[in-house]
């Protein structure tokens, strides 16, 4: 009877996605969790001169009009993660940044009352529970705090192990849309264009791996040089790697696979690849992450909370930078005003690695930018760039020059540590600026 059910109320909760959007009022607040429902959200772009002045948190990783200033008067938008295709949108200041704390979870009971959530999930097993597929985040503790929630069914979302599901008599309604020609794990979790690495990146790449040691627990963030740690082979002549990491980039799953990471040292989650998302990887990987017990995916207020960071002994946290300053001081999220992301995990790393017993936290950054015209290295940050990691929690940064290690150092030892791995052209720039700053 259980699963008749089940079955019923999901039947009965189905309808179209014009229908569902029409709960949306003027005035209301509109929750989106990547990957965006597409057909949800371009029925609710649909509306534009029907509703005014709905606020929407989130978007930005799907090709959706409603970033268009045409639709300013209908939607205006809150961004946590500052996406290639919303840049403009933040660069012309139509859109207000919202600023996520260590884990999006933690968050949630004091963001505004939510009216509507809108998400993407997986048909529903046997049991009526639904896959939230290659990201969980925040999203549980999203549907049982909004009033309404909307759920595009979309039959390629992956099945995972872990806190990663929802059921059916939690949602209040159901469409189905799955796009046509989607593998797998859907979409890219960041919507980015997939790209070779250059020199650039298999040198720091390359000095990276040294630091890494056998057993040590890993996170890497997407995008950026850091994220071609895990696929250029540097890693793949170690032993007992763990994975506990907010994102999984590509070539992760393929280090799984070939027993590289088998998680064995871990002191939790022992044997298991743990992250609060999988879809980076390609469709062969995705394919060996469905219903692999040994990945789990799990609420980023467990993933990516610190103390359960450190529970596990020598965690690395690999992440980019944009530019770090002379003190230690790493933005990975501005220059300037300019937004350019977030700081995803990276802080929440930061701090896990810094706790954790052996732990390291490296910060990949190419030594200059603009085409070798302006160095990443700075004297001081320009006014108005956020600061991801302050420098009370700046370790190693590695550049294509080398590895400049700040732990333990003294203003005057980082900022000489710093201009050691800067590009040549700028040493003796950064040299003045730093004896003007730190020397008498």
């Amino acid at each position: 009877m259980a699963f008749e059910k089940w079955q019923e109320e999901y039947q009965r909760k189905m309808t179209t996605p014009e229908e569902a959007v029409k709960i949306i009022k003027s005035g209301d607040y509109v929750v989106l969790s990547q990957p965006e429902p597409l057909a949800l959200c371009l029925a609710l772009s649909s509306r534009i001169g029907e509703i005014k002045g709905v606020k929407i948190h989130g978007g930005g990783g799907r090709d959706i009009p409603w970033f268009d200033p045409v639709f300013d008067e209908t939607f205006q938008f809150e961004i946590p993660y500052v996406l290639p295709l919303v840049r403009d949108l933040m660069d012309q200041r139509r859109g207000d940044f919202q600023v996520v704390g260590l884990y999006a979870s933690a968050d949630v009971p004091f963001m505004k009352p939510i009216d509507a959530y809108l998400i993407q999930v997986g048909p529903p097993d046997a049991h009526g529970f639904c896959s939230f597929g290659a990201s969980c985040w925040n999203k549980k503790e999203l549907c049982r705090a909004a009033k309404t929630v909307l759920a595009e069914v979309n039959q390629n979302v992956i099945r995972t192990y872990g806190e990663n599901h929802i059921h059916v008599s939690e949602i209040d309604y159901f469409v189905e849309h799955t796009p046509s020609g989607t593998t797998p794990g859907g979409t890219d979790l960041l919507g980015r264009r997939v790209t070779g690495p250059g020199e650039l990146e298999k040198t720091i790449a390359g000095y990276i791996g040294e630091l890494v040691k056998d057993g040590d627990c890993l996170e890497i963030g997407v995008g950026g040089t850091a994220e071609w740690v895990a696929r250029l082979g540097v890693l793949d002549n170690k032993v007992d790697l763990g994975w506990h990491s907010e994102n999984t980039p590509r070539g992760v799953a393929t280090l799984v696979k070939n027993g590289v990471i088998n998680g064995k040292r871990k002191k939790i989650n022992i044997g298991k690849a743990v992250a609060t998302a999988v879809g980076g990887g390609t469709k062969e990987e995705m394919d060996f992450i469905n219903m692999n017990p040994l990945f789990e995916v799990h609420p980023s207020s467990y993933v990516l909370n610190p103390k359960v960071i450190s529970e596990n002994d020598n965690v690395v946290a690999i992440n980019s930078a944009i530019m770090i300053d002379l003190t230690g001081q790493i933005s990975a999220e501005s220059i300037g005003t300019k937004m350019m992301s977030g700081a995803g995990g990276q802080t929440a790393f930061a701090i896990g690695a810094y706790l954790s017993k052996g732990g390291r936290a490296i910060s990949a950054i190419p030594s200059t930018a603009q085409g070798g015209k302006v160095s990443r290295i700075v004297p001081q940050l320009e006014p108005g760039t956020i600061v991801s990691t302050p420098r009370t929690l700046a370790d190693i940064v590695v550049t294509e020059y080398g590895v400049a290690r700040l732990r333990g150092k003294t203003q005057r030892e980082r900022a000489l540590e710093l201009i050691g791995v800067a590009h040549p052209d700028f040493r003796s720039e950064l040299e003045k600026a730093a004896r003007k700053l730190y020397w008498p």
